[in-house]
């Protein structure tokens, strides 16, 4: 039997954890006609089969190939989408599902958001970086030349199926990305899960579990980012602009990890955070073969991050520890502190 998270707020839905759950997907688009499926290219196969159970539930599906990964994440590729729903004639009782990593959830849940000015959507996370994170929450979005996710909607999916089976062919890089977000939970909410990560990180559906749970907690507490949520940002400020000049080739994943090092060396430095909590960080990351240095120039990372939507008018805005599982906020750390945080992630 497959584990329910609920995610509660102001529009409840399940996070269903298991194997097997595909066949499940109808019953969660009762009263659709037709239903977009939003798919990775490179996920045909498995798209495939999304639309054969459809197909036998009465559901005419229409398939929808995105370009994989960063590359599927453009206003361009929505706008192909959401011509191709009109040619289909999709009305507010039809409905998306997004197959696929976390950057096609993302996408999918986008045009669901802004087609007819919301339907409903059902993700299909098939990256652990998708099942613990993008897939969960109901934010939605694309990037743009300005920086990641700066365009996007807060639209909660109706329902969320992490199918563990479909992480048996994900190749090992992006299942090690995945694994910094699932460490960054157990460093703002459960250590729990730094223990099992230590302990035995191939333990999967012990893992999603515990990192769907943070996140469901506090995603239902603050759906729009307005103060809770804010945590979850643990290490992305630093991530989403080494993404930004990387030009989107580092995984998301990768880039977190060099960012959760970086904010336990800020929260340190700031007098927040024990050396040894800080050094855990590296020392957790490191094991698991995600990089904990990056070499970019501090001034071209300094201006990205100065769009980040975290930030509030001019005011830089980081997520610290005070603590193991003590988040806290702090605004406008001296440049001098940026940079000294800088160098304990440089090569």
């Amino acid at each position: 039997m497959p584990t329910t998270i609920d995610v509660s707020g102001e529009r409840p839905y399940d996070v269903l954890v298991g194997r097997g759950l595909l066949d499940d997907l109808p019953a969660r688009l009762d009263g659709a006609t037709r239903v977009a499926v939003l798919h990775a290219a490179p996920l045909a196969g498995l798209a495939g089969q999304v639309a054969a159970t459809l197909a036998r539930a009465g559901i005419e599906p229409l398939l929808l190939p995105v370009p994989d990964k960063e590359a599927g994440k453009t206003v361009e590729v929505a706008d192909r989408c959401w011509a191709a729903l009109g040619g289909a004639g999709f009305t507010r009782a039809d409905a998306v599902v997004g197959v696929g990593g976390g950057a096609v959830t993302d996408l999918a849940g986008f045009v669901a958001a802004c087609w007819l000015r919301g339907v409903r959507w059902v993700a299909v996370p098939t990256s652990l970086l998708g099942m613990v994170d993008a897939a969960v929450g109901g934010k939605t979005g694309v990037n743009t030349a300005a920086g990641k996710n700066l365009v996007g909607a807060f639209h909660p999916p109706s329902t969320v199926l992490c199918d563990l089976s479909t992480l048996d062919t994900l190749p090992a890089g992006d299942l090690r990305a995945g694994l910094a977000e699932v460490v960054k939970c157990g460093f703002i909410a459960d250590p729990t899960i730094l223990d099992l990560v230590e302990r035995d990180p191939t333990d999967l559906e012990a893992l999603v579990e515990k990192a769907v749970r943070v996140k469901a907690r506090v995603v239902s507490a603050d759906l729009r980012e307005s103060g809770p949520r804010e945590i979850l940002n643990y290490g992305h400020t630093l991530a989403h602009a080494i993404e930004h000049v990387e030009g989107y080739r580092w995984r998301h994943g990768d880039a977190v990890a060099v960012g959760l090092v970086y904010a336990a060396a800020l929260s340190h430095l700031l007098g927040r955070l024990d050396v040894a909590t800080a050094q855990r960080h590296r020392t957790v990351l490191a094991a698991l073969g995600l990089p904990v240095r990056y070499g970019g120039d501090f001034a071209a990372l300094r201006e990205a991050m100065r769009v980040d939507k975290k930030a509030r008018g001019d005011r830089l805005r980081f997520v610290v520890l005070d603590g193991l599982a003590r988040p806290s906020i702090v605004e406008n750390p001296a440049e001098a502190l940026l940079r000294a945080a800088y160098a304990e992630v440089s090569p």
